[in-house]
């Protein structure tokens, strides 16, 4: 992992939501090539979380990476996430990345959308996008480098039946992350989503068959899915000084699928 005083994020402070894998784990990697310590948040699976930190960990004398679990619907225990991260590094948050989503695999039309999956899609993706992006907005540090970047979802665009809940829950967090641009003037941090179309993740493939992945495919223009490599670069743009420019936007990095 990069280190040194030309690297971007050079001892800056991330969190990463979600972390553990998929999407969220290449953007942990990421922002620590560039330099970050990073904090590597999950819900359930410790060893992945373990693995993450240590490939971060492996080339550094000092330790750039830890794994805290928190359940980021629950406000304490994202009070208690930002309270890790400051008493592990010792200092303020500079960069939130709320990578943590779930998507029903069944992916039912709003008619047959349960309302027990429908309060889960809303209270992991928009509570917890809420309160992460609270606590970020109350405590990250004020002056030049502090960022937000929520990882939202092109199907906000694509409007595809079957991601009726999915979809509105992320569409909700757009509109709070533009708000809340404008909301931290002047303090320095900016606030924006990132939002991929079909990338090749675990949660991606769940529920589909092969015809449904293979039109995702044929979808694209560049005739592939995503890669979580494709999206952790934009995030990590988002995260230093190169991008201090780019604030209260959505960047659907989905290789024009929409």
């Amino acid at each position: 992992m990069a280190e040194g005083s030309n690297a971007p994020l050079q001892d800056r402070v991330a969190i990463v939501t979600g972390a553990s894998r998929g999407i969220g784990r290449a953007i942990a990697l990421h922002l620590a090539s560039l330099g970050a310590k990073v904090v590597i948040n999950y819900t359930s699976n410790s060893a992945q979380a373990d693995t993450v930190s240590s490939q971060i960990n492996a080339d550094s004398l000092v330790p750039r990476a830890i794994t805290v679990r928190a359940d980021i619907s629950d406000p304490s225990q994202v009070k208690s996430l930002f309270d890790a991260t400051e008493s592990a590094f010792d200092s303020p948050v500079d960069i939130l990345v709320n990578s943590a989503g779930v998507l029903d695999s069944k992916l039912p039309t709003v008619s047959n959308t349960t309302i027990e999956d429908f309060d889960n899609t809303f209270n992991v993706n928009t509570r917890g996008a809420f309160l992460c992006c609270k606590e970020a907005a109350n405590r990250i540090k004020r002056g030049r480098g502090g960022r937000i970047i929520c990882v939202t979802s092109s199907s906000v665009a694509s409007l595809k039946p079957g991601y009726g809940a999915y979809a509105a829950s992320k569409a909700a967090v757009e509109t709070m992350v533009k708000i809340l641009a404008k909301e931290l003037k002047g303090s320095g941090i900016t606030a924006n989503c990132v939002a991929p179309g079909p990338v090749a993740t675990d949660m991606f493939f769940s529920g589909k068959t092969e015809e449904m992945v293979k039109m995702a495919v044929e979808a694209c223009p560049l005739g592939r899915l995503g890669e979580t490599e494709d999206v952790a670069p934009v995030v990590g743009f988002l995260a230093s000084d190169a991008g201090e420019w780019v604030n209260g936007q959505i960047i659907r990095v989905n290789g024009g699928y929409v």
